[in-house]
């Protein structure tokens, strides 16, 4: 089953109508009520990164549902470059002049999709190690990591909400667009 798309802009309108699938897609797959809060909850999540993005972006949201496996699926193409100068901008505008955003797992998929909006020297020259070289990010991959550290990376993952409830999320490349896809098997 595939949802019905929503057009994605960041204002407040489109933003809801993520929520509003997630509910009907719920309700057509019959869902239980703890299950629906759960994929409501990663809805969500998602829509907290996405007001920084949808500001160099528009795109469209949608979920599949098969076998009892759901995918939070967001396709964003880019309406304006961000540059690595226009990024660096913004990030000395913060009271600390750094990326305060890359904290916590949801700071570092937003990370990961605004480093694949800008050009990919500056990616892997940037990303550190929770970017997979090559064109996507893995939560599953950034567990493992975190997992042989045992340090503030293992923290963040024990404090986000996405990493507890989600069994895998990707941010990727593909086909000029940046997808971010939060995975969960009911």
């Amino acid at each position: 089953m595939k949802s019905d798309v929503c057009k994605i802009t960041g204002d407040k309108e489109s933003l809801s109508a993520i929520l509003n699938e997630t509910e009907k897609a719920a309700a057509y797959n019959k869902l239980d009520e703890k299950n629906t809060k759960l994929l409501r909850l990663m809805a969500e999540e998602l829509i907290s990164m996405l007001p920084e993005l949808l500001e160099y972006a528009e795109g469209d949201f949608w979920i599949e549902a098969e076998n009892n496996k759901y995918k939070l699926r967001t396709s964003l193409v880019p309406t304006k470059p961000m540059s690595s100068d226009k990024r660096d901008k913004l990030l000395s505008i913060s009271t600390s002049g750094k990326n305060d955003a890359g904290k916590g797992v949801l700071g570092k998929i937003l990370v990961a999709a605004q480093l694949m909006m800008i050009d990919y020297a500056q990616v892997s020259a940037t990303a550190g190690n929770f970017y997979e070289m090559g064109r996507s990010w893995s939560l599953d991959t950034y567990r493992s990591y975190a997992g042989k550290e045992k340090g503030e990376a293992w923290d963040e993952l024990e404090k986000s909400i996405i990493a507890s409830i989600s069994d895998d999320v990707v941010v990727r490349i593909h086909e000029k667009k940046v997808e971010i896809i939060i995975t969960k098997k009911f």
